[in-house]
């Protein structure tokens, strides 16, 4: 995984997780706290409400994505880029400041004003922009989006992120966001959900994460929460979120999920990170074959080789005794491993998915209990 630096900001697996703070000089964004038009009162929220918090990153808005409203042309958003700039120049805290946009040209003019980094919400569409960033060096976060400026953000399907994401390429310094949101009609919560359970197959980029999920509808409706009632379930994500390898989190609630990021990497995964006579050694944060299958592509690779990238563990109760005796004796041929359990019905398999398949195909039909077990893990596994 490497590490981003954006303007001096570290971001990366050895850093802590970075906090971006939202300010909005859109009108007709919904979150009416984060909006203004007034660079004096909008610096003052900044330092107050974002940095005085613990933001490291301030993302300023020019324009809501809102499915409601129309896009803005680069020139609308080039109109309203002066009160963004007046703003920074107003503000006594110290944070990087990301111009949230989808054109080359306000990234450009964002960063000739004193902008530090960009947020492209429709993950490079227009296909100058990641060159605006390479030649001026800065991190910008990528927003997988489909390859259209006038429709951010509306993927719905998993599986179809990475190929929003792999669209005109990363820079050295990208910053990935698989988008979470109601950012389409077609995009529903169980798609959220989806892209949420499956978050770590993200870094299979081998890039930094940024995730966006404060107070969003997939986690308000868990509990039954409106917005104003979605802070507990959101920090709640926000742990889990960091937990599953996400570096940087968007938010309004600033102090509370500085909180609740810390949590989570407290407790992720340890895994060795090392350098032994300039030989660097990282364990891969992988759970699931899909998350390994991920990390291979680097490599193109082919997808057996993550077969043998997980090992999986299964307890069995109940089996009878001449379901047990075939199951060992199949074992035998297979790196699958058995151990017995308290029970004289009871085992324990340790194996990689291959393994499993391989034992699988060995169990015959004398026992449709044992055949139907093995069907469900491997399916379950593999």
């Amino acid at each position: 995984m490497r590490t981003v630096d954006a303007a001096g900001l570290q971001i990366g697996d050895d850093q802590p997780p970075r906090i971006m703070g939202v300010l909005n000089v859109s009108s007709e964004s919904p979150y009416k706290p984060s909006v203004f038009n007034s660079p004096d009162e909008a610096a003052e929220y900044v330092d107050r409400e974002l940095i005085d918090e613990g933001a490291d990153i301030v993302d300023i808005g020019l324009e809501s994505a809102n499915k409601k409203f129309e896009v803005l042309s680069a020139e609308d958003e080039l109109d309203r880029l002066d009160t963004a700039l007046e703003t920074i120049e107003s503000v006594s805290g110290d944070a990087i400041f990301s111009i949230e946009t989808r054109y080359h040209e306000v990234a450009e003019a964002a960063l000739d004003g004193g902008f530090d980094m960009v947020n492209d919400i429709c993950g490079f569409a227009d296909p100058k922009l990641p060159a605006v960033c390479a030649d001026y060096d800065v991190a910008v976060a990528k927003m997988a989006s489909p390859p259209d400026l006038e429709r951010p953000g509306a993927i719905e399907d998993v599986d179809d992120i990475y190929d929003a994401l792999e669209l005109n390429g990363l820079t050295d310094k990208t910053i990935i966001d698989p988008a979470f949101g109601g950012w389409s009609e077609a995009k529903t919560i169980d798609d959220d959900r989806e892209t949420f359970r499956r978050l770590r197959e993200f870094r299979g980029y081998g890039h930094p994460i940024l995730v966006s999920i404060n107070r969003k509808n997939f986690l308000r409706s868990v509990a039954g929460r409106d917005t104003e009632g979605a802070l507990p379930v959101s920090l709640a994500a926000t742990a889990m979120a960091v937990e599953r390898g996400a570096h940087v989190i968007r938010t309004h609630d600033v102090a509370e999920t500085r909180d609740a990021a810390l949590i989570g990497a407290e407790f992720s995964r340890d895994r060795l990170r090392d350098t032994i006579d300039g030989v660097a050694i990282e364990e891969l944060d992988i759970t699931t074959q899909r998350e390994a299958k991920r990390h291979l592509d680097r490599y193109d690779a082919a997808d057996a080789a993550a077969d043998d990238s997980v090992s999986r563990t299964f307890e069995l109760t109940g089996l009878g005794a001449d379901s047990q005796k075939q199951l060992l004796d199949a074992v035998s041929e297979t790196t699958v491993t058995a151990v017995s359990g308290a029970s004289d019905s009871a085992l324990v398999l340790i194996g990689t998915p291959a393994g499993f398949k391989s034992l699988t195909r060995r169990i015959t039909g004398d026992s449709p209990q044992l055949a139907a077990t093995m069907e469900r893990i491997s399916e379950r596994c593999c």
